[in-house]
This record gives C-alpha cells, sequence and structure tokens, in this order.
C-alpha cells in the first residue's frame, strides 16, 4: 500500500464485507502516521455521510466556512484545502460508490487518498485485495480476541489440541476475521470452550452468525454485512441477485460459468433472459461481484463464492425458497454435465465438485 500511495497517491483497500478492510487501514495509518502531516478519516458508504464527513474535516481544519450551512461550500472549501497542502493522508471508508468521489477530490493534489471499499473495479485507484486469512493466521486472532491467550501471544503459547480446535474454526469460517472475532466475543461472553463453540457452530452455524455480540462496537454482525450487500444487488440487478442465489447451492470455489449459460433456462425467469448473450451474462457477472460476494476468475471462466455467504443466503431463505432455488441449480448442473466418457473427464472433473453439493 505504502509503495501505491508513493506512486500513484491514489490507492484502495478492496474485499469483502467483513474482511477486514478499515483495521488494515487503521494500521496503514498507525504504521506511517509519522510521515504524514496531517490524517484525515471520513466515512463515505452514502453520499449524505461522505458530506457530514466533509463537514467534520472542515471544523478540525478550522476553515472559516465550517459553520457554513450551505454545505456545497463546505465541501469546496475542503477541496480547495487538499489541493494547496502537502503530506496529508485522507481515508475515505466503505467507498463503494468510487464514481461519487469526483465531486469531493480535487483533481491534483500533494497528498495521499486511501480507500476501504467493496468494489472490485477501482479505476484510476491501484487496486489492493484484502484476503481470507490462513488457518494459522484465523486461529491466532480468534485466540487472542476470545482472550484464550496473551494479546500478543503466539501459537506456540497454546496447546496442540487447542491450536488444531483454533485451526478447524477458522476453516469453518472460511477464513473470515469479522466470523472468527464474532466467534471470539461468543467465547468471551458465553463464556464457552473452542469445542463447544465448533460443536455449536457445525449445528446452529446460522444463528451464530447473526450474533455480533453485546460488546462488539465497530462492525455489524455476519449476517447482516452479507444480507444488507445482498440486498444492493437485488435493488440494482435482479439477475445477479439469482446468480448469487444459484451459487448458494454450489461449491464455493472455481464455479463453472456454463453452468449459468448453458443451462439458462433451468434457472429461473431471470437468468433464462442470459442464454446466448454473453455481452449480458458478463454484465450481469459484473453487478454480482460490485460489493465482493463473488469473484471472477475470467482466464477460467468462473467464479468464487464465500462459504459464509452461501450459509447466510441459504439461511435467510424460506423452506419453498430453498427448495425452489436447489432444484433450479440440480436441474441446470444436469443440463451442462457430460457423458461420464474418457473424453469428457475434464469437463466432468470441472463440474463434479458442484453436482456433489448441488444435489445435498
Amino acid at each position: 500500500m505504502r509503495n501505491a500511495l508513493l506512486a500513484k497517491k491514489v490507492a484502495a483497500f478492496s474485499g469483502l464485507g467483513g474482511i477486514g478492510k478499515t483495521q488494515t487501514a487503521i494500521e496503514y495509518a498507525y504504521r506511517y502516521r509519522q510521515e504524514c502531516q496531517l490524517i484525515l478519516w471520513a466515512k463515505a458508504s452514502e453520499k449524505p455521510e461522505l458530506v457530514l464527513g466533509f463537514v467534520r474535516l472542515a471544523e478540525l481544519l478550522n476553515l472559516p466556512v465550517s459553520q457554513e450551512k450551505d454545505e456545497n461550500l463546505v465541501i469546496a472549501a475542503v477541496k480547495q484545502w487538499l489541493a494547496t497542502h502537502k503530506g496529508w493522508l485522507l481515508i475515505l471508508d466503505n467507498a463503494d460508490d468510487i464514481p461519487m468521489l469526483r465531486e469531493f477530490l480535487p483533481g491534483a493534489h500533494e497528498g495521499y487518498v486511501l480507500l476501504t471499499t467493496r468494489a472490485q473495479a477501482t479505476g484510476i485507484y491501484q487496486r489492493i485485495e484484502i484476503k481470507k486469512m490462513q488457518p494459522s493466521d484465523g486461529a491466532l486472532l480468534l485466540l487472542r480476541r476470545a482472550k484464550l491467550m496473551e494479546e500478543q501471544g503466539g501459537l506456540d503459547g497454546v496447546s496442540k489440541s487447542e491450536r488444531s480446535l483454533a485451526e478447524t474454526i477458522s476453516r469453518e469460517m472460511d477464513g473470515l476475521p469479522l466470523a472468527l472475532d464474532q466467534a471470539g466475543a461468543f467465547i468471551e461472553e458465553t463464556p464457552s470452550s473452542l469445542g463447544e463453540y465448533l460443536q455449536l457452530y457445525q449445528e446452529e452455524g446460522a444463528r451464530l452468525l447473526a450474533e455480533r455480540g453485546e460488546l462488539a462496537i465497530d462492525h455489524e454482525s455476519v449476517t447482516i454485512t452479507f444480507s444488507l450487500a445482498f440486498q444492493k444487488v437485488l435493488e440494482r440487478n435482479p439477475k445477479a441477485a439469482d446468480l448469487i442465489r444459484v451459487s448458494a447451492f454450489l461449491a464455493p470455489d472455481a464455479i463453472p460459468e456454463e453452468i449459468f449459460t448453458l443451462g439458462a433456462a433451468e434457472l429461473g425467469e431471470n437468468l433464462s433472459q442470459l442464454a446466448n448473450k454473453p455481452l449480458d451474462f458478463v454484465k450481469v457477472i459484473a453487478e454480482a461481484g460490485r460489493f465482493s460476494l463473488i469473484y471472477r476468475n475470467p482466464t477460467n471462466k468462473s467464479f468464487d463464492i464465500h462459504r459464509l455467504v452461501q450459509s447466510v443466503l441459504k439461511a435467510e431463505m424460506d423452506k419453498d425458497s430453498c427448495r425452489l432455488w436447489a432444484e433450479r441449480t440440480v436441474y441446470a448442473v444436469t443440463q451442462v454435465f457430460p457423458k461420464a466418457e474418457y473424453a469428457n473427464w475434464q469437463d466432468c472433473d470441472r463440474l463434479l465438485p458442484h453436482a456433489r453439493v448441488a444435489i445435498n
């Protein structure tokens, strides 16, 4: 991130909700605070929130217009300050609507702008993806948050059984920091053991993903985070929402796009319209990935979805809806699954994990 900012002055931490973008931005600001004359922060999930943030920045900077009722004048004054001062770092948190930022930022400046965003297309901002934690890192976060080790402790300070349980929980959470923080909060507040939590999660995972904990102050629960992101996709593009729904009933990694193109006729009214329309399908994929709920691999013509996104989506469906989408998914996979002949083994191997998940 530092190299990106030094080179271009603008960059973005990008990734799924709850993946740790904001915390990573805070850590960056802490590590390089000595190199900045001033560090500024504003929330940017929606325009009214960013306007309010710029009003507060004007107050912080002691600008004469800080008490002005005309917010446009205040924004213009902050932009002017940014354009005429050096060495500042401005962090815009949750800036998913990147085109909206144009009216708030000067075209040329001598400072640095760092975004946190769920957007996968970031334009002039060099995108640095925050990826899910590896099991050992996730275990460390979980154990520290649950107060089962010292704040600066390492995995060598716990028993093999505790480490194994913590890594298993990390895998169950698919390396999502928010989910691991949530699990740690539950273990601390209940209190309970790692083994007890793992058993509860395997039996009632959907309920636990909705439990943020009484002491949490910095983020909504996993369920709320993913539900709100999905709702935004649904409002923007129902076809993209249906694509995500189908993906909840497939294996999470390397989902072949042919399930949605060749099998489109089996997937309901919205997705059936994409048959033989490759441009429309690519646009739907882009909308589905707008808030990082899926990640596309254009080379392999496949995409991934986080396991907890799948869990949340299925948990929020009623019994009839769940059955409907499960059946549609099975029919679509059946439609594209080739004959089990030697010449087709590679295609069978590509689709088999998804067939196995779909029929369950």
